[in-house]
């Protein structure tokens, strides 16, 4: 298991405002760098040599003791320094941007959770609203040449034709989670078309894999299969999931951060293209494309862990859709790149570290 605790570093180090030898200009900023996919996503770009400026709040939404572990395998790294700093601070934020003037920036910090912004919704407010304009402000005025956000699934809504599409209408919304995400979006579409600014939103499709968040069905189900104890399984199992491995989402967050969102040519107002624009302004779906059963994704787990799980069958719950698939046929077209790790894969991948960083 990795140390629940972070080195002990110089404090300059910690608030990234070490960095002999940097070039503030080929620096790349990533929010949410101590989460599930921020980590992944540093990591990945400090391999191929990049400049990069981790952001995270390090809140307790969940175990901030994972948090710290995967941060733990990044700061020793001299490509990477560290700034603890909540998106939604304005002042702060300002000042980030000020010293730092960054290339691109991989904006990945947000509320998550569908679940938790029934019971609170403020906090979607200000991290996925408040915090998505102080990102905004600081590329506008700072010279950003790209910025890629995290978007969801969850803007579909309560659309029931699959697959999902970027060029589908996406104006029903079932929980607050989804509808900062499609507000996202539309504030990105406005200062693409009012300020040129480059903009590239990522639609993920249930995102999992090892340093996975403790609120998500794998981490959940892995755990107390592993106990020997029972998991609440809703919509009876039946309900569909694109599920998409972490190495696959990260491949595609990098191969669009390096394709500057561009206006389409073809755009066409009196017949609009909800997917692209005028604007250097683009969304695109990044899942598998195969979409899989609960119940298929708990038999894979039970294989890859040699246990039975015990199953508590429980109804949909509000803000939940039965069905998600992902059309990723524009992805495909503009990066060359579709999702290929297969659920057996990814799962086996997910329990390997599960037992290993839980000494299980």
């Amino acid at each position: 298991m990795l140390p629940s605790t972070l080195p002990r570093l110089p404090e300059a180090k910690r608030l990234g405002y070490d960095r002999a030898g940097m070039s503030e200009e080929s620096s790349v900023l990533v929010t949410g760098a101590a989460g599930f996919i921020g980590s992944h996503v540093c990591h990945r770009l400090l391999d191929r040599g990049e400049r990069v400026v981790g952001l995270d709040d390090l809140n307790n939404y969940y175990d901030p003791t994972l948090k710290e572990a995967r941060l733990a395998q990044l700061l020793p790294k001299s490509n990477f320094s560290f700034v603890k700093l909540d998106v939604a601070e304005r002042a702060p934020m300002e000042a980030l941007f000020a010293t730092h003037r960054f290339a691109r920036v991989v904006h990945l910090a947000a509320q998550a959770g569908v679940r938790y912004s029934i019971t609170n919704p403020h906090a979607y407010v200000q991290s996925n609203i408040v915090g998505f304009q102080n990102i905004l402000e600081g590329c506008r005025h700072h010279g950003c040449a790209h910025l890629v956000y995290a978007s969801s699934s969850s803007v579909y809504g309560g659309n029931t034709k699959l697959p999902f599409s970027v060029r589908d209408s996406v104006d029903h919304p079932l929980s607050l989670y989804a509808a900062s995400k499609k507000a996202n979006e539309l504030f990105a579409h406005t200062y693409s078309h009012l300020f040129g600014l480059p903009t590239t939103g990522l639609r993920f499709f249930t995102v999992y894999g090892p340093w996975g968040r403790p609120d998500m069905a794998l981490f959940l189900f892995t755990k107390n299969i592993l106990q020997g104890l029972p998991i609440d399984v809703f919509n009876h199992g039946k309900h569909r999931r694109d599920f998409t491995y972490i190495d696959d989402i990260v491949e595609g967050i990098l191969r669009t951060l390096d394709r500057p969102a561009a206006p389409n040519p073809a755009f066409d107002p009196a017949e609009p293209d909800p997917g692209s624009s005028s604007a250097p302004w683009r969304v695109y779906n990044i899942g598998n494309s195969q979409p899989v059963e609960l119940l298929d994704y708990i038999a894979a787990i039970e294989r890859c862990t040699g246990r039975t799980a015990t199953l508590n069958l429980l109804p949909l719950q509000p803000g939940d859709v039965p069905d998600t698939m992902a059309d990723v046929q524009a992805l495909l077209e503009d990066t060359g790149y579709r999702p290929s790790t297969t659920v057996e894969t990814g799962v086996a991948r997910f329990v390997e570290w599960y037992r290993s960083y839980h000494r299980v």
